[in-house]
């Protein structure tokens, strides 16, 4: 019904326009009391780049995340990745993560960044404390925020915003009327606006999110998309749809597909009750980062990596902006 709603679908959203209206008065005034010094942001000494996005919903920041730490490091600048830790509780903050951070902790995305980078990732829920847990110890070049980009108590250097391409910003309207978290108006500000799929208008960096093989949560060992038949899919993201249109653009024949809400946690009882016998059970590798602790030797569970390709010559130059900019602080 929501995406209905946020789509333009339904004019429903007439109902929820004063709480858009509010939202919206709120958020404006939280950002002006920023730019007219009334709240003083906190600015780290090494540079701080955000990557968020104007909308709720998955838009594929995470891999665009993962694909500007690996860019990076391969030209030798070290890294270092903050976020809010959205889906988990820590006893105490900031957290560092390591080999032994839990999802439940971190929450799922930084887990999932530090597992495939290997960065330096911080989480905390004031994304300040976050970035001086890093500076602490082994300081890095540069900080990549995984979302925050209307967290103005951190002053950012360079503002990277994602959008969908196929969803784009729907109706338009803050949110719970749409799914605006800030106007489009916003764009005209911030560095570099990448689009995840559709088609990418004048000035934007077109995005594809590629799929690799899939991954045996258990063993790690790897199988073709195309060797997979009986799949049961399921998706604990921001918008499960994407997910099983890979698949399904893949040549996957899926005999289910079970959509969760984003960073949703099913015990292990109830991932075992998802697959009946003889059907393999298909996740992203933002839910494996949970379930790989419930996978046993027999489980017939895998889970789908995708990485981030970017139009080269607007990849490339992002990329050199942000190598220069860190060697220059």
């Amino acid at each position: 019904m929501i995406e209905r709603i946020w789509s333009g679908k339904s004019l429903l959203y007439l109902l929820l326009l004063p709480f858009s209206w509010l939202y919206g008065l709120i958020t404006t005034a939280i950002r002006l009391s920023y730019r007219l010094g009334l709240r003083k942001a906190w600015r780290a000494p090494i540079p701080v780049v955000v990557v968020g996005n104007l909308t709720a919903g998955g838009n594929g920041k995470t891999p665009v995340v993962i694909w500007l730490v690996e860019q990076l490091q391969q030209r030798g600048i070290k890294v270092g990745v903050v976020s809010r830790g959205y889906g988990g509780k820590a006893d105490s903050y900031p957290v560092v993560l390591t080999t032994d951070t839990s999802p439940a902790e971190a929450g799922d995305e930084p887990v999932l960044i530090y597992q495939r980078t290997s960065a330096r990732v911080a989480v905390a829920p004031r994304r300040s404390d976050a970035v001086k847990a890093l500076l602490a110890s082994e300081p890095p070049q540069i900080i990549i925020t995984d979302d925050g980009l209307q967290h103005y108590a951190l002053a950012r250097d360079k503002e990277i915003v994602v959008i969908d391409g196929i969803r784009r910003f729907g109706n338009g309207w803050w949110l719970p009327a749409g799914p605006m978290r800030e106007r489009a108006s916003r764009l005209k500000s911030v560095d570099a606006i990448i689009v995840n799929g559709g088609v990418a208008e004048e000035g934007e960096i077109a995005m594809q999110l590629s799929p690799g093989e899939a991954i045996h949560l258990y063993s790690g060992r790897r199988k073709p998309l195309k060797q997979f038949s009986r799949v049961v899919a399921m998706a604990g993201i921001g918008h499960p749809p994407r997910f099983f249109n890979t698949l399904a653009e893949a040549g996957v024949t899926l005999a289910g597909s079970i959509p969760l809400a984003d960073h949703q946690a099913l015990s292990e009882a109830e991932i075992t009750a998802l697959v009946q016998p003889g059907q393999t059970l298909l996740m992203t590798e933002k839910d494996a980062v949970k379930y790989r602790l419930y996978a046993q030797p027999t489980s017939d569970w895998w889970y789908l990596p995708v990485d981030a390709h970017l139009s080269s010559a607007e990849g490339l130059a992002l990329i050199n902006h942000l190598v220069k900019l860190a060697e220059e602080r």
